[in-house]
């Protein structure tokens, strides 16, 4: 039998990797860090559309037929029955993945910007004798703060998921997206995971949260930051305080739509206020 897809989406360092180390936990379940899945896709889309030649000669037909077949062709190694595809586009493709997999639905998780900033500000700092390919230029990693606007700039690596995230939040398929606060996957994992399960409609498993395991030593080298999508063994908050200077933490601490979302029809696992 085909499998059933259905993605990971979301904002950076805000628990998706713990997610898919959780989700391998489940026999049936497939998940990894982010894969080249959506690029393929959108090349094949750029490929058969109207400015190329060869649009006249691809049917529509023909098209989803090759765009499934992306899917299908690149987890033909994968013999499980559910596969998480991840990617922090998804939520801008949500009609797409509508058309090609009508019961699909997409896991976002979230957390409060700043945090996100000082989480990748203290990866990049454990490894000082790297220039990350985060960033495009000196000017851009030189200090903190141009660190922290080249981030979250519209274009940079946490400014394009956050606007996707909103993006897929108040489009017409957001009743498809499940959004997944940080902070409380870590401190009620197994409720959280039980609210993931009702949504996909799919069987209760029971997970371990005090010995969870993922690394991607090789991808994180070649983006130049170790230990980027290693995970703690066990699944708690873990308090701190903040290595971003007080107004920068201030002025991205307040971008946490999701958790007050009113003209969305997007279903929230959020902290209780």
């Amino acid at each position: 039998m085909a499998p059933q897809f259905h993605f990971i989406s979301g904002l950076p360092r805000s628990g998706s990797t713990l997610f898919s180390a959780l989700l391998r936990q489940n026999p049936a379940f497939y998940a990894d860090i982010s894969s080249p899945v959506m690029g393929l896709v959108d090349g094949v889309i750029g490929q058969t559309s109207v400015g190329s030649e060869m649009a006249s000669l691809v049917s529509e037909e023909r098209k989803v037929a090759v765009t499934k077949g992306i899917f299908t062709n690149y987890y033909s190694d994968v013999h499980k029955p559910v596969i998480f595809d991840t990617n922090r586009g998804w939520t801008t493709r949500l009609s797409l993945l509508d058309m090609l997999f009508p019961q699909s639905k997409v896991i976002c998780l979230a957390r409060n910007v700043a945090w996100v900033l000082d989480s990748m500000e203290r990866q990049i700092r454990k490894s000082p004798m790297e220039n990350t390919k985060l960033f495009s230029n000196s000017q851009q990693r030189s200090t903190v703060y141009s660190r922290v606007e080249a981030m979250a700039s519209q274009n940079g690596l946490v400014g394009f998921a956050w606007h996707a995230l909103r993006d897929g939040c108040f489009s017409d398929y957001a009743n498809n997206l499940l959004i997944m606060d940080y902070d409380l996957l870590a401190r009620k994992p197994a409720a959280v995971m039980q609210g993931v399960y009702q949504f996909l409609e799919l069987p209760l498993f029971e997970h371990n949260f005090e010995n969870v395991e993922f690394d991607s030593p090789a991808f994180d080298q070649n983006l130049g930051i170790e230990g980027l999508h290693r995970v703690h063994k066990e699944v708690m908050p873990r308090e701190r305080e903040t290595i971003l200077p007080p107004e920068l933490f201030e002025k991205y601490s307040n971008m946490m739509f999701w958790r007050d979302l009113k003209s969305s029809k997007a279903f929230t696992l959020t902290p209780s206020r």
